[in-house]
């Protein structure tokens, strides 16, 4: 059985593709921030009054919120350090910035997963709350109709 060939070692991947990536991922990040700062819910009570609900009425989405926004300023943070290497030739801060891009890409990944995986479960909870209620409303106007 052959074996796969080795990765591609990072000086043989041309700098501007790490730009393109930090540029993708600063746009991706400012797409997920708008969809879910816009993003709102109106319900009517039983009253017929009406209430908009926004992603800040909930922890867990202010939460997300503040980790995107952290993520973006890193992103520009490190487009800029990879603007200067693309344009120059030479890594800012040289070899030593290295390992602040290798374990700041690690801690702002793992920061954006918790934020994500928080939303997504308050998201299931809402959809299941929601899911309960018409269960409740609709047992509830079972004896009406008999």
């Amino acid at each position: 059985m052959a074996q796969p060939p080795p990765p591609p070692s990072p000086a043989s991947i041309p700098p501007f593709v790490g730009l393109i990536v930090r540029i993708l991922t600063f746009i991706c990040l400012l797409i997920s921030l708008i969809l879910i700062a816009t993003n709102t819910h109106t319900t009517f009570d039983d009253y017929g009054d009406k209430t908009k609900i926004k992603f800040n009425d909930f922890y867990a989405y202010r939460y997300l919120i503040a980790t995107v926004i952290i993520g973006m300023a890193y992103t520009l943070l490190q487009t800029a350090f990879s603007i200067f290497f693309v344009t120059t030739g030479n890594r800012l801060g040289g070899e030593g910035l290295c390992l602040f891009d290798f374990y700041g890409d690690k801690f702002i990944s793992y920061l954006l997963v918790t934020g994500a995986a928080a939303s997504f479960g308050m998201t299931q909870d809402l959809k299941n709350l929601q899911t309960a209620a018409s269960s409740i409303f609709s047992s509830y106007n079972l004896p009406k109709r008999a």
